[in-house]
């Protein structure tokens, strides 16, 4: 009489559809029952662009862009990009290190799902969450401001997703060399403010030294501002943003490869 061990148990049922389904469910329920992770990547940027909004009175037509502004060429780039980065530099890391911390990811990984699954199902929600923060930031900025929709969008929605992978692979980052949850939140923090800073968050980049400046272009959330921007008023994209992005998607998924643990 043979048995059949619990390790080819696991290789031989996959979970199909259902599992998947099932799993993305429970990882929406989550984020929905994290209020602070919620309302922040939604209620963040509205603020800031209610803020911006309502602070000018009279918005400054750029020439040769179909009759959009400067709060079309900054503000709103940078409020979508706000969106993208606190969901993929500070929620998506602090979750993945409380499924590490408390075993989940270890007892998964003795069973027919594997792991790898949770970290599939983190980026979905994310991106559905993404989805929905940008959704009502337009939404907002276009009955509100008078915001106009992007020049080019189908170069504009490229943007949006390389910018998105360049941050969730920084927080994959975050994730891996983050011991404790609370040290995920903290790092992502601090990533976040920082390339903010850098990026034009807290006002205009040329108010910045040249040195920063150029730091900042270089950081995937500066380079995605001005890529963004430039795509919403029909201005070409720079080479240098879009090579910033792509490098932080390399780079922070070599990083998160080599260092991320299971348990």
């Amino acid at each position: 009489m043979t048995t059949t061990a619990p390790a080819d148990v696991a290789r031989t049922h996959r979970p199909g559809p259902h599992a998947w389904a099932a799993l993305v469910a429970a990882e929406s329920r989550m984020v929905v029952r994290d209020t602070a992770g919620l309302v922040v990547p939604l209620g963040l940027p509205l603020l800031i662009l209610v803020m911006y909004g309502i602070g000018q009175a009279e918005d400054e037509t750029i020439a040769g862009t179909g009759g959009r502004t400067v709060f079309d060429l900054y503000v709103l780039p940078l409020v979508l990009t706000i969106v993208i980065a606190t969901i993929g530099v500070v929620n998506m890391p602090s979750f993945l290190s409380s499924y590490r911390r408390s075993g989940v990811l270890r007892r998964l990984s003795v069973t027919p799902a594997s792991p790898a699954m949770v970290l599939v199902a983190q980026v979905v929600v994310s991106a559905l969450q993404t989805v929905v923060g940008i959704t009502l930031a337009l939404v907002v900025a276009t009955t509100a401001f008078g915001a106009h929709l992007p020049a080019r969008p189908w170069q504009a929605l490229g943007v949006l997703v390389l910018a998105a992978a360049a941050m969730y692979a920084v927080g994959m980052v975050v994730a891996a060399v983050a011991p404790t949850p609370n040290s995920s939140l903290a790092i992502g923090l601090v990533l976040f403010f920082a390339f903010g800073a850098t990026g034009g968050m807290f006002g205009g980049t040329q108010n910045l030294p040249a040195a920063v400046q150029t730091v900042g272009e270089a950081l995937p959330f500066g380079a995605a501002v001005q890529a963004v921007g430039a795509a919403w008023v029909g201005r070409p994209v720079e080479v240098s943003h879009v090579v910033a992005l792509v490098a932080a998607v390399v780079v922070g998924g070599l990083i998160s490869a080599r260092n991320f643990r299971w348990d």
